[in-house]
């Protein structure tokens, strides 16, 4: 019997990380042909170099180039530019992770000419529908044969939805295979020395992205004048993203360092001994939970409330002076890390590998 193509789409730094597991797992099954397509929706070319460099992420098959643009360019750009690539390869699934444009669009184009889609990190909901990324997990979610769960919610919310259980798989967070998997790298990051960063001194880091926090110019400045605040009591580090630099103008730094984005590994190494880290990240939210690190989630909702549960995040919302109050009280009375949430053990790619392999 020939082996399963598996077509992997990826299109963003979150994908990234999460691809990374899957294709070592796929690459030791013989019953799997895994094919990877980077759609380019990160538009940050050297940033994306990166990844798949700290990741040991094998390079693409085909990289659809597809760049940044509204929801709706580049979500139609992945459908247009993605479609004679399936025709010609003709996989027999397509694999999609997380909740970006690239997701929706692969899972949307895949489906329409008849190719079956498995989606890892299903079932997540902010019950938000402002949020872009919530529409694109729902959608994907109802078009998607196999369901890839990562935390009990996520199968509490897909039976809700009325999705058949047969199609519903609980196997963890491949976010967490990554980090285990890159433990050895990330420890032996050369980011303190070269930042200058005493880590015997407490220090906060810091990530903002999502539009309800960065497109308002005074919804942005509220939050940067809290930081600024908040920075009086301890050194904060933000690695700013690309779609946010242009936005802080000539804002001194006001005791906050305003970096330039890092590559995955420097990053987790900066996150994981930080005394406190505020975001607004889905996947930040998930990797302070098993780096026992206090996470302050500056939005009104979350789709990940295992972090809460049986992590160290709190979701506080984005009021400038809660934010300071809410980092201070961390600060003062930090909480104890829990156990780890159930299957975050570094092994679900394998769950989900051999579940592909079983169904070919």
């Amino acid at each position: 019997m020939s082996a399963l193509r598996v077509l992997a789409v990826v299109g963003a730094r979150p994908n990234f990380v999460k691809i990374a597991p899957l294709m070592r797992a796929m690459a030791r099954k013989p019953a799997l042909e895994p094919l990877l397509v980077h759609t380019g929706q990160h538009y940050d070319g050297p940033m994306s170099e990166q990844f798949f460099d700290d990741l040991e992420i094998p390079r693409p098959a085909v990289n659809l180039g597809v760049g940044s643009g509204s929801h709706a360019v580049q979500t139609a750009e992945v459908m247009c530019r993605l479609e004679p690539v399936l025709e010609h390869l003709r996989p027999d699934l397509v694999l999609v992770v997380g909740d970006v444009n690239s997701t929706l669009a692969a899972a949307l184009t895949a489906v329409k000419i008849g190719i079956e889609v498995a989606h890892v990190e299903a079932g997540l909901r902010s019950f938000d529908r402002t949020m872009p990324e919530e529409i694109n997990r729902v959608v994907t979610d109802a078009v998607s044969r196999l369901l890839f769960v990562t935390e009990k919610s996520g199968l509490t919310n897909l039976l809700n939805e009325g999705a058949d259980p047969r199609r519903i798989h609980v196997v963890g967070n491949v976010m967490i295979d990554a980090l285990e998997a890159s433990r050895p790298r990330w420890t032996a990051s050369p980011i303190f020395r070269r930042l200058g960063l005493d880590t015997r001194r407490p220090y906060a880091v810091v990530t903002l992205h999502r539009p309800s926090n960065v497109d308002d110019p005074a919804s942005l400045a509220a939050l940067l004048d809290a930081l600024e605040k908040l920075a009086a009591h301890l050194p904060i580090v933000f690695p700013v993203h690309p779609r946010v630099r242009a936005a802080l103008g000539r804002r001194g730094e006001g005791g906050v360092r305003y970096l330039d984005p890092m590559g995955y590994l420097d990053f987790v190494a900066l996150m994981s001994r930080a005394r406190l880290v505020l975001t607004d990240s889905g996947g930040i939210q998930e990797e302070t939970t098993i780096l026992g690190v206090p996470c302050l989630t500056l939005r009104d909702s979350t789709e990940r409330p295992v972090t809460v549960t049986h992590g160290t995040n709190r979701v506080i919302g984005a009021d400038p002076g809660k934010i300071v109050h809410e980092a201070l009280t961390s600060l003062e009375h930090p909480a104890a890390p829990p156990a780890p949430p159930p299957l975050w053990d570094g092994r679900a790619a394998e769950r989900i590998v051999e579940v592909l392999a079983d169904g070919r």
